[in-house]
């Protein structure tokens, strides 16, 4: 017997039981040795007979049928005895018949059969063996079809998707969108980005797999598909399933729910004692409940959110069957003595479930047994523990005895139903099978691991054609070796005493796998993969060399991007460009080819991703340092080699083995100064560096190329004795406009002098300071402020300031040096918009506030500061502990400083003279204290001038009533009001509780009361705490925050408690605006409805205690009206909730009183709302709630929908109006009330015929209709006009119509001979127009004409009663008369236009149409149809507008408008407009003549035109218009095919122009495909670039702009090195059509990168991009300016930039022409180098004829005067000269 399955995680091969899928396992014959050899002879006759059963065996169908059940109820057969009979006998005839024409061979085996026979007389009536019998199949790929259900265990949990470990080493994969509906909701409701609902856990969006599941879990699967993929002899295998309930319990019905039966169910909500489960049973509402209690201790509680799936048992039901309960204790789901003994039918027993099975055959193969006495079960050679475990399972397992197992799959494609169960102890018990090592269970996984190899492996068993079971040396957990992982090449078979793998024999082997289900390890004893280093990506090491093959070369458009090299079988990595060599090779693919061998490094791995990246560096592959790649092996100082992946301004990133990464700054780069990084490196530059820090908890590194070697230990011991203060003198070395380089004359250390620390003054003084240093010059006084030992570098400042500072020992650098009072000096190092930094020696800053700044300063930008300016400033706090410092300005605090300060501890101005400090002030404490202020939850008081209080409100009032305003309780309470308080504490701040009065401090605030009750000498101390609360009892509490959905109150200082907002008032106009009714500070009279002391969870309520606030089902009657609150809302209903535990929907028609404003969504969740109770259910606790106006408010409100209960009695004959409830096949059912549901027939639905009459009507629609049958209870409606309007026009009939009648219709077929058309207002009259009556010429098809869904005019021919036909006519010419029609020429219709004669020249375009075409506004009835129809583009060309010549783009016209323009005259063209076309049908004549004249007018006349002139692109391009007068696409597409195939290639010209113009008709009616491959050809067939720029016109004239900046963007990629111009059409595209300016002006650098900087190409760019700046409706006249004056001082001599800019200054009119920017530059133009007289003559000419316009006569006058002056200058010059 040959069993297939997939194993192995290298190539997917067999498992035990199967053979491997790519290679054919061959036939077995009788030559081969037999199996191990049996106890008895009988046993042998047996499986003889077996094997000559099968060749008789027909095959078995792998598919189901439909009406035929996988598992009959009851386990009864499908088939009646009598077909059971008839079977039988069939099957005997079918073996007799065998055994006469000779297919059975074999003597011996017939010899046997005779004897066996003869035995046993009774075998001879029994039937032979057949397909019928069972088979012990193991699970396989093959045999998981679709609906298969399988237990498995969870092996992997990816970010995405479940890695489930199936039987028999199969794996299957659950994508996140199959585990549950819940979750699958999450996700999308977060790809929409919909707005979160407000809830009390933030985490629920949050879907983290790795918490929702475990390594091992057991659960039920379903196959939702396989897909095999195979190639080249590997195979490639995917199996798909969903762990969702609804799929997971497939086949399960309601009554199959039993205890001790298995569900997968999926969590919904979290309650407080368990977890409501959705069990996804079809047909069926039943819930699951999984109590607390019940939750097994191996899976953690904060796991079981909503979303996440289970493997549950059953425990009960409740009382109703509605809710079953579940458990996942182990000993209850993982115990074989709980199966499910009451199922009724076998649907009970899915995968997962124990079940007791009678055993009914034993073989060496495996078990077969019966369940519920009709069922077949077969254990296979894995799950049997035959295989891996070597339990000789025929001695083991007796026929006849019973065994418990659990189920693990099921054989839809089988012929008989029957299921797979396992006797393997792991999977009874449902947990992870565990090895034995060292005398403790571990996970076999972590004994051996993927890829190790073991030197001795035992055989242990064989199996001839499967494989080999070893020992490995893991107790518990074997090993196997399937027959094609024994050794390369093929083996046919295995012995058990002979051979080299004979049992006993020990071999090296290597694990390829673990399956956790089988629990089984995976070998190969393979010599090639024994020898390969790599099985899998996690087993690279990073920084490897290893060997490589080059497998492809990547091309990409830059040339080679990269090389693929297969380093390993089956794994390839990917060697980027800059990765290929150390230095840039220019022609890349010249050096590597496939099959090369090279040398490679492994640079990095993501096994997520299954990708390597490689090195062919030689410095990185043949460097002997050890490779980094973590933080862990970093050291100060280490030497590592990295290659630079980015350059930045201020350094580069270097890229190290790994992800890790360092920055190397610019000053570490060379010992030399570098100005630009990328002068001197490039991206993918090999860099050797040393390490100088990092920090790996931040992910920091910094790296130098300097090597510390280099700097000598001299250097070293003259760094560290230079100090930070210390003064040194300098030579200078280098300057640069930054930073002034200097080595110190002191030692042999260079220093960096930042220019802005030469000078305290100004930044104009400094630079002035930095022209007088020179190179070599010997600086001193220069002080130290920083030195870092670890980068080697010393910063100097020459800042006076400083240096007094430095030689008085004042130059702060440590905190521990700061004194509060010191005045110091420092610089500013920043400023932000409420403070500046102040920095030190040593890098040490202190924060300067804006309060501690002079208030002239404090509005300035910056507050007068600029970087690094000195200032001096006085230290005001020093926070030792945090390194922080805080200054002032010492004339900002000045005042500050002649005030006393107040002494600490004694009372100033103290109201009783009993308390001289506070700490008189002891809890309990009666004293006096003046009001300060009064807000609304406090009174801040002032017991003296420097001890201060406040008293909360809830502690001023004893009662109720002596609250006079609840709203402002505290409003009688006046500033300097003298009152008595009592101490209770230390006000806390953070929490606003108060604390024992040893917390107290100088700046302490008192919590005091004023309660009267209080004030008493003798009072009590009565502290109000959570424990001493009651349920039931009364306070008084004062608002104290407001929230949408509940009210925060104190009933204390330390006693909050929350109102729910429908608890908060009787009175519901109050909840409408919950912020004005109840404002903070408010009091309320308050109940206490529950308390948790140890939470401090308290719940109150404002309502009376008559108002019964908390609402029960026992409570509520029929009739009451009550508040609630919205807590859902739907397109459908609105959902409100009563109390925590009634809520009820709103239906739709409980909305309103007139449908037509019921609306769900007008309503916002948390709203307060007032429903009435229509109808009560208490047994099923449904409600029926009600929020008409004439229900909750008054009864004697308008009713225009009245409401319609149960109870109502309808009359045949009432009118109503109702909601379409469902669309169902036989017709609508319309709710009028509550359950009151009527149907409305299908012919009830309309007078007229409606073709598609379900996309007439939608759920939740309102329709009206009459009641004309009620029957038990059962309503029936009809919704004809006929039958509710008594004015109803009734529709035309046949004997309605009349020859010569005008009537509408709409095209619904159409045919070569002619147009079927439905007549509009008809009772489904359908006529035929002829083609010969479609138009006033000769058409010889129809379907060029009409297309389906066109509206048209027609006139009634003829009409035959009798044959029920009806001719119409589309002709024009019947419609002369027709004051409405609108005639264009001989042979057209006219289009008929709605209410609009804006488009009376329309028609023009309809050419040749015929008929009539109703335009029925801006969008036909065509359009609605099919917006991307090609057919029903002649609908779109009604929208052409008068006075428009269409697509101007490539020079020509689809409206033909430009030959109309051409020979117009203009008399006609002033009289078109005003009378209407009329003409008649001429007699047919010869008009050749005439062409000339007229043009051509028809096909005959461009045929013979274009036969003269076959290179004319304007005549093909007026013919393709002609045809698309008649929105004849096809036809002009071929005109425009014959024209670029016909014109000569000589006429660049004209067939450019024809291109273009195919261009155009593709892009205004074709398709994106269409556009795409004209596009190519025009490109094939002209200059490459024309034809992209001509392309882009046309989409920006066309208006799809989205398409233009697609095709931009590849234009400059393919042609921006080379033109400039597509630089300056693309940034003109993106300033004046796409409003995107600033992307515009990034284009001019990204221009300079790619043309580069010659002057050439700055004259030709940068006047274009400044134009745009003047020119553009987004542009900026300013950057304008400053380009052109960029331009203008890098090229002074080239005067007609002067010109230019001149041109654009003075471009425009009125007030946006600068005069004063014009004036000045026109003075600057005349003092430009280089001006020659000639130059200077036309200048000031121009300057003076724009004064004479512009100007006055001062300014003319200005001009003369500065031409005079510029004249003497250049004589004087002249002279000079001479």
């Amino acid at each position: 017997m040959s069993h297939k399955s997939n194993m192995g995680s290298l190539k997917r091969k067999e498992a035990p039981g199967g053979s491997s899928a790519p290679k054919s396992t061959k036939p077995t014959t009788d030559a081969r040795p037999t199996k191990r050899p049996k106890a008895s002879g009988d046993s042998k006759d047996k499986n003889a007979t077996k094997k000559e059963s099968k060749p008789a065996a027909a095959p078995v169908s792998a598919l189901i049928k439909e009406e035929e059940p996988l598992f009959p109820r009851g386990g009864a057969s499908i088939l009646t005895p009598l077909e059971q009979k008839q079977i039988q006998i069939q099957a005997r005839k079918d073996v007799l018949f065998e055994e006469a024409s000779g297919k059975k061979k074999g003597g011996d085996k017939e010899g046997k059969k005779k004897k066996r026979k003869s035995k046993n007389k009774e075998e001879d009536t029994k039937p032979v063996k057949d397909e019928d019998a069972v088979k012990i199949e193991s699970l396989n790929f093959k045999r998981l079809v679709k609906g298969s259900l399988v237990l498995g265990t969870v092996s992997a949990i990816n970010a995405l998707d479940l890695a489930i470990a199936l039987p028999n080493n199969l794996t299957g994969h659950v994508p996140i969108t199959a585990i549950s509906e819940t979750l699958t909701q999450k996700l999308e409701d977060s790809a929409n980005k919909e707005d979160a609902e407000e809830s009390d856990d933030d985490d629920e969006n949050d879907i983290d797999l790795q918490s929702m599941f475990r390594l091992g879990q057991y659960v039920r699967a379903y196959v939702v598909s396989t897909m095999d993929e195979s190639a080249l002899g590997k195979p490639k295998r995917h199996i798909e399933l969903s762990l969702i309930p609804a799929h997971a319990n497939s086949g399960m019905a309601e009554q199959d729910v039993v205890e001790n039966s298995t569900l997968m169910a999926s969590v919904v909500s979290v309650e407080d004692h368990g977890f409501v489960m959705d069990v996804g049973i079809s047909d069926s509402k039943i819930k699951g409940f999984l109590p607390r209690k019940q939750l097994d201790k191996s899976i953690p509680e904060e796991g079981v959110q909503p979303g996440c799936v289970l493997l549950c048992v059953a425990t009960g039901k409740a009382a109703n069957g509605k809710v079953v309960q579940l458990s996942t204790l182990d000993e209850r789901l993982g115990s074989t003595k709980h199966h499910p003994s009451e199922a009724t039918t076998i649907d009970s027993y899915l995968p997962g479930t124990a079940a007791d099975i009678l055993v009914s055959e034993v073989t060496q193969h495996g078990i077969i047994g019966k369940l519920m006495g009709s069922l077949d079960v077969t254990a296979d050679l894995v799950h049997s523990g035959a295989g891996p475990e070597g339990v000789d399972i025929e001695d083991k397992y007796k026929v006849g005895s019973r065994l418990k197992v659990r189920i693990i799959c099921t054989f839809p494609a089988a012929k008989n139903p029957k299921l797979g169960v396992s006797v393997l102890s792991h999977v009874l018990s449902l947990k992870p099978k565990m090895a034995i090592k060292d005398g403790q269970e571990q996970s076999p996984v972590d004994i051996l691991r993927h890829s190790t190899t073991i030197e001795k492996c035992t055989v242990q068993r064989i199996e001839p054609e499967i494989g080999l079971y070893v020992d490995v040396g893991v107790e518990g957990v074997p090993g196997f070796v399937h027959i094609s992982r024994v050794k390369d090449g093929k083996v046919d078979s295995l012995f058990e005493t002979s051979g080299p793998y004979k049992i006993g024999s020990v071999h090296p082997g290597r694990v390829i796998g673990y399956n956790s289900f089988d629990g089984m390890y995976l070998l190969s004893m393979e010599k090639t993969v024994l020898e390969q280093p790599f099985l899998r990506i996690e087993d690279i090491p990073v920084g490897a060399v290893v060997p490589g093959v080059v497998e492809k070369l990547v091309v990409n458009e830059a040339g080679l991007g990269g090389l693929i090299v297969k380093i390993s079988e089956g794994i390839s990595g990917l060697v980027p460009e800059m990765h290929l060599a150390d230095v840039h090779l220019q022609h890349p693919e010249k050096k590597f080819r496939e099959g090369m061998k090279v040398k490679t490094r492994i640079l990095s791995t993501n096994p997520a991703r299954h990708q390597v990246r490689l090195t062919l560096k030689k410095t990185l592959v043949n460097s002997d340092a050890l490779p980094v790649k973590s933080y862990d092996e970093l050291a100060v100082g280490l030497q590592a080699y990295g290659t630079i992946i980015n350059i930045l301004e201020k350094g580069a990133i270097v890229q190290f083995y790994g992800r890790l990464r360092g920055f190397l700054p610019v000053s570490e780069m060379s010992e030399a100064y570098i100005h630009d990084p990328k002068e001197h490196f490039r991206v993918g530059q090999t860099v050797s560096v040393y390490i100088l820090s990092f920090d790996p908890e931040e992910k920091r590194m910094i790296v130098s190329c300097k090597d510390p070697s280099s700097f000598g230990l001299e250097k070293q011991l003259a760094l560290k004795k230079l100090q930070i203060g210390d003064l040194v003198s300098a030579k200078v070395t280098q300057k640069t406009e930054d930073d002034i380089f200097v080595e110190l004359v002191e030692g042999p250390l260079k220093a960096i002098l930042p220019v802005l620390q030469l000078t305290d003054k100004s930044v104009s003084k400094t630079q002035s300071a930095l022209k007088k240093i020179h190179v070599n010059q010997t600086l001193t006084d220069l002080v130290i402020i920083d030195k870092n030992e670890g980068r080697r570098s010393i910063t100097l400042s020459h800042k006076p300031s400083l240096v007094q500072a430095s030689k008085e020992g004042k130059l702060l650098s440590t905190v521990d040096k700061a004194r509060v009072g010191d005045e110091v000096p420092g610089f500013i190092r920043s400023t932000t918009a409420t403070a500046a930094f102040v920095q030190f020696a040593g890098k040490l800053t202190a924060l300067l506030p804006k309060s501690k700044i002079p208030k002239e300063d404090q509005d300035k930008p910056g507050f007068g500061f600029h970087k690094t300016q000195s200032v001096l400033v006085k230290i005001v706090n020093v926070d030792r502990d945090l390194n922080r410092l805080v200054v002032a300005i010492p004339s900002a605090v000045q005042e500050e400083t002649k005030k006393p300060a107040p002494p600490v501890e004694n009372a100033v101005n103290s109201l009783d003279e009993s308390v001289t400090s506070i700490e008189d002030l002891t809890i309990g404490k009666i004293t006096k204290a003046r009001v300060k202020s009064a807000k609304e939850t406090q009174i801040n008081v002032d017991i003296a001038d420097n001890i201060q209080g406040r008293i909360d409100v809830s502690q001023i009032f004893d009662k109720w009533e002596d609250i006079k305003d609840p709203k402002k309780p505290l409003k009688f309470f006046k500033t300097n009001d003298i009152i008595q308080v009592r101490v209770l504490g230390i006000h806390h701040a953070r929490n606003h509780m108060y604390l024992p009065i040893s917390h107290r401090s100088t700046h302490s605030v008192l919590e005091l009361t004023a309660k009267p009750s209080d004030l008493k000498e003798d009072a009590p101390a009565q502290e109000l705490s959570y424990d001493k609360l009651e349920v039931g009892s009364t306070y008084t509490a004062f608002v104290n925050n407001v929230a949408q959905t509940h009210v925060w109150v104190n009933l204390s200082p330390n006693v909050r408690g929350r109102i729910s907002a429908i608890e908060l008032s009787d009175d519901l106009s109050k909840l409408q605006d919950i912020f004005k009714s109840f404002p903070v500070g408010s009091a309320l009279k308050v109940r206490v409805l529950a308390v948790d002391a140890e939470k401090k969870r308290l719940d109150l309520s404002a309502r009376t205690p008559g108002a019964e606030n908390q609402m029960t089902w026992a409570k509520i009657k029929q009739g009451m009206v009550l508040p609630g609150k919205v807590t859902k809302i739907t397109d459908r209903q609105v959902f409100v909730k009563l109390s925590d535990t009634v809520a009820g929907p709103v239906a739709l028609c409980d909305l309103s009183d007139d449908y037509d404003e019921a609306n769900p969504l007008k309503y916002s969740k948390h709203d307060i709302v007032r429903v009435a109770l229509v109808d009560v259910d208490k047994s099923n606790k449904r409600l029926r709630l009600s929020m008409r106006p004439s229900r909750v408010l008054s009864s004697t409100m308008p009713v225009t929908d009245k409401e319609i209960t149960k109870n109502t009695k309808l009359e045949v004959g009432e009118i109503v109006r109702g909601f379409v409830r469902n669309v169902a096949d036989k017709g609508l059912f319309v709710t009028l009330g509550g359950d009151v549901v009527a149907l409305v027939q299908i012919r009830n639905l309309s007078d007229s015929y409606l073709k598609d009459w379900k996309e007439h009507f939608q759920v939740d629609q309102v329709v009206k209709g009459r009641i004309i049958s009620i029957s038990e209870g059962r309503f029936e409606m009809n919704l004809k006009q006929s039958v509710l309007d008594k004015d109803y026009v009734p529709l035309l009939t046949m004997a309605d119509l009349k020859e010569g009648q005008i009537v509408t219709g709409k095209v619904r077929k159409v045919e070569e001979f002619g147009a079927f058309i439905d007549i509009d207002g008809s009772a489904n009259l359908s006529g035929l127009c002829h083609r010969s009556e479609m138009a006033d010429r000769a058409i010889k098809d129809a379907k060029t004409l009409y297309n389906e869904g066109d509206l048209v005019k027609a006139r009634v021919l003829k009409v035959d009663v009798k044959a029920k036909r009806i001719n119409l006519g589309l002709k024009p010419s019947y419609f002369k008369d027709d004051d409405e029609m609108d005639v264009d020429n001989d042979d057209a219709g006219a289009a008929l236009e709605s209410d609009d004669d804006s488009d009376a020249d329309s028609d023009d375009e309809m050419g040749d149409a015929g008929g009539v075409i109703i335009n029925t506004g801006s969008n036909s009835a065509a359009q609605d149809d099919s917006d991307d129809d090609e057919d029903d583009e002649d609908v779109e060309m009604t929208e052409v507008q008068e006075g428009i010549k269409g697509l101007e783009t490539g020079g020509f016209d689809w409206n033909a408008s430009s030959l109309d323009v051409d020979d117009k005259t203009p008399a006609d063209a002033a009289e078109a407009p005003n009378k209407k076309k009329r003409r008649e049908p001429q007699v047919q004549v010869d008009k050749t003549a005439q062409l000339d004249v007229n043009g051509p007018q028809s096909v005959d006349d461009y045929e013979r035109l274009l036969m003269g002139q076959p290179n004319s692109s304007q005549l093909w391009i007026a013919y393709m218009a002609f045809k698309m007068q008649v929105s004849d696409l096809s036809s002009a597409r071929e005109v425009a095919k014959r024209a670029v195939k016909t014109i000569n290639m000589k006429e660049e010209t004209d067939k450019l122009n024809v291109w273009i113009a195919y261009l155009n008709l593709e892009v205004a009616y074709g398709t994106e495909e269409t556009v795409e491959e004209v596009f190519k050809d025009a490109c094939t067939y002209n200059d490459d670039q024309e034809v992209h720029e001509r392309l882009a016109s046309i989409y920006i004239q066309s208006g799809k702009l989205k398409e233009a900046e697609t095709l931009f963007e590849k234009i400059i990629k393919k042609y921006g090195s080379k033109s400039v111009q597509v630089w300056i059409n693309y940034a003109h595209f993106l300033h004046a059509k796409a409003n995107q300016p600033e992307r515009a002006r990034a284009l001019l650098h990204r221009a300079n990168q790619s043309l580069g900087s010659a002057k050439e190409i700055s004259l030709a760019l940068i006047p274009k991009f400044s134009a745009l700046e003047f020119r553009s409706p987004n542009g900026d006249k300013e950057l304008g300016r400053t380009l052109f004056t960029q331009l203008l001082e890098a090229y002074p001599k080239k005067f007609d930039l002067w010109n230019q800019f001149m041109d654009l200054e003075v471009s425009g009119s009125g007030d946006s022409v600068d005069k004063a920017q014009v004036r000045d530059l026109f003075d600057r133009g005349s003092k430009a180098k280089g001006l020659s007289p000639k130059q200077a003559e036309k200048w000031f000419r121009r300057w003076a004829q724009w004064e004479e316009k512009e100007g006055d006569k001062k300014s003319r006058e200005r001009v003369s005067a500065k031409a005079l002056e510029w004249a003497k200058q250049r004589k004087g010059g002249t002279d000079q000269e001479e």
